[in-house]
């Protein structure tokens, strides 16, 4: 057995101190939607690309809301007279320096998946800006972004009694797992991390937003957690390909080369979980010479066993990559930038790397059964939150292959509408189309034997009596119809344009 690992406690003093944070921050509306119209569309948007002067001048009024986004958000000393009395020097927040209040931690309130509520709020070191002149520093603990917002918008939203957050940092998959707006309600909640420091930051986030019960653990990858299985997953892990040597930042960076770590972590996920657990992870993978994205992540979703959903969002060549991620550790600018820079382009040139790739890794364990694996790229808008509806994503995955053997019942998917092209006044048109107007928001070319199909099938009648009305209607072989649907209707079903009906 492992070694017990260490488990941050609070200070019953400093919990209390919290507790009275938390009511004045209700007090004040100090949430995402009362900053956001605080702020302005202007000022808002600036603050997002990290330029804090519109916010400023929107902030002065000296308001509850404002003094506590001036402070807390925006990260500049308030007058001590003007924060409303809730010992946030006692709850390790904030420290008086003469006669103003300077911030010690970053302190960001979080906003519920579903858009229309409050989530919480979670505590981080302070942001390091551009124009500081100082890197970010390898212990930082980063606060909520958009990665983090990205993961817990894939996270299914069925009821869940026991969940892991493995890589926790701040406390936010935690955080949004057990947002009562979403329904989880879930009964006990483990959260792990690497780096001790992130584990207490996890904990004031907890206590800050009066998130009570949560396990705290340290230890990599599922160490903390030997011999436990879950029924919900989610990580958010150090997923960034770095070149060896240099300085690691522990919040993005594993050590271990290239995409291992996230190898690691699909493959492992299985035993960890229960029948039908879910496990959502955020992942970069590399596009090697030789072996094409699809295959090297599809590899380890078939190793791990489970049914697997792999979407690639993004994908950057390797100066991009190089790029993006020295500006996020504010190198950019800074002694030895060049230098870091070439590292980065050397490693990717030593693996022979043309790109990489940044997406969703869903799985989930199905005792009993073939494990289904659907890799592909969605680069465009999709319908969000996705958790809402990647059940039904994963189960469209496992009917499809079934029903090319058993001729289920189908009926159309909700928001598939047909569309015709063609010249104008044409007979017939040049291409049919189903158009998913919600969800994945796919499209598909299909002929007129599935387009007549859509048209009639309610989930009421299986397809063959359907498929022969249809070949009748047409004049074609209603044999050669059955094969044609045979063909192309478990990928239609596995898209999502059509629903296995039980």
């Amino acid at each position: 057995m492992p070694d017990e690992p260490r488990v941050p406690v609070l200070d019953p003093a400093v919990a209390a101190a919290l507790e009275r944070v938390r009511a004045a921050f209700a007090a004040a509306d100090y949430t995402v939607g009362g900053v956001r119209g605080l702020l302005g569309a202007v000022a808002g948007g600036a603050l997002a690309r990290d330029e804090i002067v519109p916010a400023l001048r929107a902030t002065g009024g000296g308001s509850p809301l404002e003094v506590f986004t001036r402070l807390f958000w925006l990260q500049v000393p308030v007058p001590v007279d003007a924060v409303p009395a809730c010992d946030l020097a006692a709850a390790g927040l904030a420290v008086a320096d003469g006669g103003e209040l300077r911030p010690l931690l970053h302190v960001e309130p979080l906003e519920s998946v579903t858009g229309s509520g409050h989530a919480g709020w979670v505590v981080s070191d302070l942001k390091v800006r551009p124009g500081s002149g100082r890197p970010v520093s390898a212990d930082h603990v980063v606060g909520a972004g958009g990665a983090s917002a990205s993961l817990a918008r894939l996270v299914v939203h069925s009821p869940v009694d026991n969940v892991l957050d493995l890589g926790t940092g701040c406390g936010v998959q935690a955080l949004h797992v057990a947002d009562p707006a979403v329904g989880r309600r879930p009964g006990r909640i483990t959260a792990t991390d690497v780096h001790p420091r992130a584990l207490r930051l996890a904990a004031l986030s907890f206590a800050l937003s009066g998130l009570a019960g949560v396990e705290l653990a340290e230890g990599s990858l599922f160490e903390p957690v030997e011999d436990r299985r879950f029924d919900l997953i989610v990580s958010n892990p150090p997923f960034v390909v770095a070149p060896p040597g240099g300085q690691r930042r522990t919040y993005r960076e594993s050590g271990l080369p290239g995409d291992e770590f996230c190898r690691r972590l699909v493959v492992s996920a299985r035993d960890r979980l229960t029948d039908g657990g879910y496990c959502h992870l955020l992942a970069n993978w590399l596009d090697v010479a030789g072996e094409g994205w699809r295959e090297r992540v599809g590899g380890w979703a078939a190793e791990s066993g489970c049914d697997a959903w792999i979407v690639q969002r993004d994908v950057q060549d390797p100066a991009e990559y190089a790029e993006l991620w020295l500006r996020d550790s504010v190198e950019a600018g800074a002694p030895g930038y060049a230098e870091r820079y070439e590292a980065w382009l050397a490693d990717f040139e030593r693996r022979k790397v043309a790109g990489i790739g940044f997406g969703w890794i869903t799985l989930r364990r199905r005792d009993g059964g073939v494990p289904v694996v659907r890799v592909e790229e969605l680069r465009h808008a999709v319908d969000e939150p996705v958790g809402a509806y990647v059940d039904g994503v994963l189960s469209g995955l496992v009917a499809a292959p079934e029903f090319s053997t058993g001729w289920g019942k189908l009926r159309l998917a909700d928001g598939v509408v047909q569309e015709q092209v063609g010249p104008p006044g044409a007979a017939d048109p040049e291409r049919i189309l189903l158009r998913q107007t919600r969800g994945l928001r796919r499209v598909a070319g299909v002929g007129t034997v599935e387009a007549a199909l859509a048209g009639v099938c309610d989930g009421t009648l299986p397809p063959e009596p359907l498929l022969d009305a249809i070949a009748q209607l047409l004049a074609l072989d209603p044999s050669q119809v059955r094969a044609h649907a045979a063909a192309v209707l478990p990928e239609l079903i596995a898209d999502g344009f059509f629903t296995v009906v039980p």
